[in-house]
């Protein structure tokens, strides 16, 4: 009963430690996010303004 062995097999690392050690990726991803959710809140505010009354 030697426990040595299954502790030496190299673990799989889970993906958000993985992502977290690219700090470029982060930024990337915030920008987009930001990109997005900034532009869909534009949109959003342009299509829901009042038909404007020209003189």
């Amino acid at each position: 009963m030697d426990d040595r062995a299954s502790s030496d097999a190299p673990q799989e690392i889970p993906f958000f430690q993985r992502l977290y050690d690219r700090p470029f990726v982060l930024l990337v991803i915030g920008f987009v996010i930001m990109l997005v959710l900034f532009t869909g809140w534009g949109l959003w505010e342009v299509m829901s303004l009042p038909t404007a009354t020209l003189p």
